[in-house]
């Protein structure tokens, strides 16, 4: 199934693309070029007179309606290359459901109006609804090219389980459930601050960091100060466990390797983050720091998933102990 977890790679990077441009929209204040409907454009399939807003929108429903076709042919390629309860079957059931998910909050945000210079408060909770799916999304597209590449031949693994290869503990395993969940909370508080950069931009650092501390600015100003303290205690979190999981010559290569390279992605992400509050969060940086988030959490979804299949199930390690006479 080589050809299959290639596919599924094609089309995770793919929609790494199509999220980056959707923050685009979001950062540009195009949201609202297609007007209020949906799936037509200002009433139109293909709008003939398009304003610049229109097009960045129009292209992103495009690449976005190109998604679900790619996601629906890797469901239909795993459902006709596996056998029935395979785990690449799982992966890219939940990836079609997760992407149906995000056309229907993305047909939302546009259906009742929560886009351009909308400041409400359900307007950030749908923003940060669709980021929390997004990363479900590539969750499921991840997992789903690593099973499909574990059960190819000479992959080490055979009908879709993995061969436990040395014990990882159960803390361990909490720990990166939890850093998981911390995550995923970054990225809604994030979603939320990017959304607050964007209506309320502020002239100067000073005067950014007083709106955020003042009682009288709006709240969606005031929350943009919870992203920073918790991107900091998250990622502190996230190297102790790539410490631990480094520092056993024991471990898989496997797990040292994303370790390593989940503990890059987090140094990367507090220097983008600095200088993306020291220049006020211009565009361009507010788009390169989208991706880099979306890069951490997928090297945190593949460590744990390594971490996870290092360690034998409980049946089978009551297997490995001997019985006593």
């Amino acid at each position: 199934m080589i050809a299959l977890a290639r596919f599924a790679r094609l089309v995770l990077v793919y929609n790494l693309a199509v999220i980056v441009w959707g923050g685009y929209v979001r950062a540009s204040g195009s949201g609202a070029g297609c007007g209020s409907h949906w799936p037509l454009c200002n009433g139109e399939v293909i709008p003939w007179r398009p304003r610049t807003a229109t097009l960045v929108e129009y292209s992103h429903r495009l690449s976005s309606g190109l998604v679900l076709l790619l996601v629906a042919g890797l469901c239909v390629w795993a459902w006709l290359a596996t056998a029935r309860g395979h785990r690449v079957r799982l992966g890219a059931g939940l990836a079609l459901l997760f992407t149906l998910i995000e056309a229907a909050i993305g047909a939302g945000l546009v259906l009742f109006r929560l886009v351009a210079r909308d400041e409400s408060l359900a307007r950030a909770l749908w923003i940060a609804a669709h980021l929390l799916n997004t990363l479900l999304l590539l969750a499921a597209l991840a997992l789903t090219a690593r099973w499909a590449g574990a059960a190819a031949p000479g992959g080490g693994r055979a009908a879709g389980r993995e061969t436990p290869r040395g014990g990882a503990g159960g803390e361990l395993r909490w720990s990166l459930l939890a850093a998981l969940a911390g995550v995923m909370l970054i990225g809604a508080t994030g979603a939320v601050a990017a959304l607050g950069d964007t209506l309320f931009p502020a002239a100067t650092l000073r005067q950014g960091l007083a709106r955020d501390l003042s009682p009288a600015a709006h709240l969606l100003e005031r929350l943009r100060v919870l992203h920073p303290f918790l991107a900091l205690a998250v990622g502190a979190l996230l190297l102790v466990l790539c410490e631990r999981l480094t520092a056993r010559r024991t471990r898989r290569a496997a797990i040292r390797t994303w370790a390593q390279r989940l503990r890059l992605l987090v140094l990367g992400q507090w220097a983008l983050g600095a200088v993306n509050l020291g220049l006020l969060a211009p565009v361009w940086l507010q788009l390169a720091h989208l991706l880099v988030a979306d890069l951490l959490w997928l090297a945190l979804i593949v460590l744990t998933a390594e971490v996870f299949a290092a360690q034998p199930a409980a049946h089978e390690a009551a297997e490995l102990v001997p019985a006593r006479a």
